[in-house]
C-alpha cells in the first residue's frame, strides 16, 4: 500500500470527526459473558453465520472467558432480557449488534478495555457508528478500510491443480509468519513481526498447530498460503492468501485457492473471506477461484 493511499485514506477517516452529544445507553444492560451462557450467545451469532465466524470460532476454540481472545465477550439485553448484541472487546473488536441501543451501548463500554483495540469490525456500516459512539465523534481512527466479502458454496467448478497443496509444518514456521507479516502491513501499515515479534510467531505457530494453515512450497520456496482464521460447522473463514511475487500471475493463486475451497466445502456449507476493495488484481485472482462478491463492510485500524 502506497503512502499516497495511506494518506488518502486518513484524509477520509478524518471526515468522520463530529462531535456527539447523545443520551447515554442504558448500560445496566450490558453484561459480561461467560460459559453459563455459551449455548445463547452461539444460537444468537449463528442467526448470521457468515457474518459472525470468528466470534464463533473464537468462543469454540477457546471458550468465552480465554486470554487467547486478546479481549473479553460482552453482551446487550433489552428490556425483555434477550440479547440483542454480542461484541468480542479487544485488540480485534468484533461487533454482532441488532439494535442502535446494543451497538451504542457495546461501544461505550469499549472505552473502559484494558486491551488495546487495533481493529474495529462489523458488518455493512456498523463499525463507523460504532467508532462514532466510543469516541463521541472527537477524533478519527488511524485508518479506514473498506472490504469486500468473498463466498464460494457448491456447485463450484473445479480446477486442475498441478501444485501440492497441504498443512503447513512447525519448521515452516519463520516463512510463513513472513508472508503473513507482509499480507498484514500491506493492509494496515502496521509489520507484526516488528511490533510484537515473540507473540505473533507465537500466534502464527499455534494456527499451525490447529491444522489451518495451507501451504505450498517448492524446494526452501513459499509458493502459496493460505490461513482458515475461524471455521464453526456451517463456515470457514479465510485470510492471508499470498502468492510469491515470482509466481503471481501465473494461475497458481485461483487453482490453489479453488483446491482448498473444494476440500473446506466437504466440512462446512460456505467459505468466505474479506478484502480490501482496493486489491483489484487480488480480486481477480478470486473470482477465478469460483469465488463471488456477496457485499462489503468496513474495517477500522485505530
Amino acid at each position: 500500500m502506497t503512502f499516497q493511499l495511506f494518506t488518502q485514506l486518513n484524509s477520509e477517516s478524518l471526515r468522520m470527526v463530529q462531535p456527539i452529544v447523545e443520551a447515554a445507553p442504558e448500560m445496566s444492560r450490558i453484561e459480561a459473558l461467560n460459559e453459563n451462557v455459551r449455548k445463547e450467545v452461539l444460537d444468537f451469532l449463528n442467526v448470521r453465520p457468515v457474518h459472525t465466524v470468528v466470534m464463533a470460532s473464537f468462543i469454540n476454540d477457546n471458550g468465552l472467558e480465554s486470554d487467547l481472545n486478546r479481549g473479553r465477550f460482552f453482551g446487550y439485553r433489552n428490556a425483555a432480557g434477550k440479547l440483542e448484541g454480542v461484541a468480542l472487546i479487544g485488540h480485534s473488536t468484533l461487533v454482532e449488534a441488532r439494535s442502535a441501543e446494543a451497538l451504542k451501548a457495546l461501544a461505550v463500554k469499549a472505552r473502559e478495555s484494558e486491551t488495546p483495540i487495533h481493529l474495529i469490525m462489523s458488518h455493512g456500516n456498523a463499525a463507523e457508528d460504532f467508532w462514532a459512539h466510543y469516541s463521541s465523534g472527537l477524533r478519527g481512527p488511524r485508518l479506514k478500510c473498506v472490504e469486500s466479502l468473498f463466498e464460494v458454496s457448491f456447485p463450484m467448478f473445479v480446477q486442475r491443480s498441478s501444485q501440492e497443496l497441504r498443512l503447513a509444518a512447525a519448521d515452516e514456521l519463520l516463512p510463513v509468519a513472513e508472508a503473513q507479516a507482509e499480507i498484514a502491513f500491506m493492509e494496515c501499515g502496521v509489520d507484526p513481526l516488528v511490533r510484537d515479534h515473540e507473540g505473533f510467531l507465537k500466534r502464527v505457530l499455534r494456527r499451525i498447530e490447529q491444522g489451518r494453515i495451507f501451504v505450498v512450497f517448492e524446494g526452501d520456496k513459499l509458493v502459496f498460503k493460505a490461513d482458515i482464521i475461524a471455521e464453526t460447522d456451517d463456515v470457514a473463514y479465510l485470510e492471508g492468501i499470498y502468492v510469491a511475487p515470482e509466481y503471481r500471475g501465473k494461475g497458481i493463486g485461483p487453482a490453489c485457492l479453488n483446491a482448498l475451497a473444494i476440500d473446506l466445502l466437504d466440512r462446512v456449507e460456505n467459505v468466505c473471506m474479506f478484502s480490501n476493495v482496493d486489491f483489484e488484481g487480488a480480486h481477480r485472482s478470486y473470482l477465478k477461484a469460483g469465488f463471488a462478491r456477496a457485499g462489503e463492510c468496513v474495517t477500522l485500524f485505530i
